[in-house]
């Protein structure tokens, strides 16, 4: 298709990341609808129509019992099928902090062949900062074309990408490891991994906010002529994929 992508933005009680995400994809040419998890279970089908499908960050159902988990048995629950099928059909779909957690919790990332978790931060304590990443992967569609480093903030409590030796040498060889951060690697995730996707390369999750610095404004250091590099970049590769 070509022109506006339609863009299911799911969301729990707690998440609180689902405007910004919502902004950043219209800057990217994106429609974006936001879905409760009340709208899903009542209508399942709401998501058979989006081209991309983002899950919100924040603190789904406040984190409890594990940051993602209840967020990933509802989902799995109402439109889990939904989601697969979207997979399979190679649809786009991004999890950001919060999201990316509920695809690991699911098993939809790393992937159904790997092992991973995401874990307290190895300071112990809720980080929130700035960071930089660098792009890695060409397998998945959101950082295959991405020359330049992203900066954005991060936000989390639980953040620690951890996974075994044959894990993390499955993910490296299939080139599902698609974000690293450079410099300071704020949460103590081995080999600075700051997302991962899966197999197919159309499913990406990340722990840092892109949606935050989509505009050069947002970045802190903005008016001393700092802005790094956008997070609108990413959004805008999901969004070209779906218009090719």
């Amino acid at each position: 298709m070509k022109g506006s992508p339609l863009a299911a933005v799911l969301c729990a009680p707690g998440t609180n990341r689902d405007a910004d995400v919502s902004f950043a994809l219209q800057q990217a040419g994106a429609t974006p609808i936001s879905y409760l998890m009340t709208d899903l279970v009542s209508q399942p089908s709401r998501i058979d129509d989006a081209d991309i499908i983002v899950i919100a960050g924040g603190f789904s159902y406040a984190d409890a019992l594990g940051a993602g988990r209840l967020f990933a048995v509802e989902l799995e629950d109402s439109i889990g099928e939904r989601i697969s099928a979207a997979i399979a059909d190679c649809r786009p779909v991004i999890g950001i902090c919060n999201g990316f957690q509920t695809l690991v919790r699911m098993g939809i990332l790393p992937g159904a062949d790997c092992v991973a978790a995401l874990g307290h931060n190895e300071a112990g304590v809720f980080d929130c900062r700035w960071v930089e990443m660098e792009p890695i992967s060409k397998k998945c569609i959101w950082t295959r074309h991405l020359t330049e480093n992203i900066t954005c903030p991060i936000a989390h409590g639980e953040g620690r990408f951890t996974a075994d030796s044959s894990t993390l040498s499955s993910l490296l060889k299939n080139d599902q490891v698609a974000l690293r951060y450079v410099n300071v690697n704020p949460n103590g995730s081995v080999d600075n991994i700051a997302g991962v996707c899966d197999s197919s390369g159309v499913v990406l999750g990340l722990m840092p906010h892109p949606e935050n610095h989509v505009v050069a404004r947002q970045h802190p250091q903005f008016h001393r002529g700092n802005s790094g590099g956008l997070g609108l970049s990413l959004f805008r590769e999901g969004v070209k994929y779906v218009n090719n």
